[in-house]
């Protein structure tokens, strides 16, 4: 079976056809999916989705790309996180690609993240584009080794590949990792550890080949392990254990509860 670690199904595009959705996930054999919070104002639709079905689970926090006038603190996001069906903290981190200029508002918000994940103990999903050595210098000085999470959508390389799973953290793939042109970071998903990676398919966005501009969903991360089953050259039944595996382990879901849901 796949788990997709990482997919909106509360954007419009998709929350509009969701019983669709979910039956190609079970077409696909793929049982279970994080559904990621971008921003507060729309979490409680994220939370909403993971308290409906068995099967989705639900992050909170604020992406790098919301520049808002009420910045989330501490213990706001630490109160929204109490929920069984809350597994994560993110998505958080650095993006200098879509915005320039004076950027430490982002900084200082992926810290209070970082935070918040150590005190509630929930692990954290990161977001980094353009900003992998700010990225893993305030992971290194908030000292999130210690609880740990993933790198999702990975584009970078894989030295810095290997300084994340240093700070006890995965690394997850998504379509991009089928693309043709990718080539640097297929070398990633070669040398990165079975038992440190996840898939994802961020969907809507970024999917995979042979779906490639069309809108993605959490069925098409099969695609994602097929490829990296390629690239590696092992059975894909290898990929889809241990990426469930890293699952259930990194956001401390009890076997009992994905047993439960299928």
């Amino acid at each position: 079976m796949f788990i997709d670690s990482h997919c909106h199904l509360d954007f419009p595009d998709l929350a509009s056809d969701l019983g669709t959705l979910l039956r190609n996930m079970e077409t696909n054999q793929v049982t279970h999916a994080l559904c990621v919070s971008v921003n507060l104002t729309d979490f409680p639709r994220v939370l909403a989705l993971a308290e409906a079905h068995d099967n989705l689970f639900a992050s909170v926090g604020v992406h790098p790309d919301y520049e808002i006038e009420d910045e989330p603190d501490v213990e706001q996001i630490i109160r929204l996180a109490d929920h069984p069906k809350v597994i994560a903290i993110g998505e958080t981190g650095l993006d200098y690609y879509r915005l320039k200029g004076d950027l430490e508002w982002q900084r200082e918000r992926f810290r209070r993240h970082i935070r918040a994940a150590r005190q509630s103990g929930k692990p954290l999903i990161i977001h980094t584009r353009s900003a992998a050595d700010d990225t893993l210098r305030i992971m290194r000085e908030e000292g999130a080794d210690r609880i740990g999470g993933v790198m999702h959508c990975f584009t970078e390389s894989w030295a810095v590949a290997q300084q994340a799973i240093e700070m006890n953290f995965y690394i997850s793939f998504s379509g991009i990792v089928t693309f043709k042109n990718a080539t640097a970071l297929k070398d990633v998903a070669i040398k990165t550890p079975l038992d440190r990676m996840l898939i994802e398919t961020d969907s809507p966005y970024l999917a995979p080949v042979p779906f490639r501009g069309k809108l993605n969903q959490p069925a098409f991360v099969r695609h994602v392990a097929e490829e990296i089953a390629r690239l590696r050259t092992v059975d894909l039944q290898a990929v889809a254990s241990a990426t469930t595996a890293n699952f259930r382990r990194l956001f401390k879901i009890p076997d009992t509860i994905l047993e439960a849901s299928l």
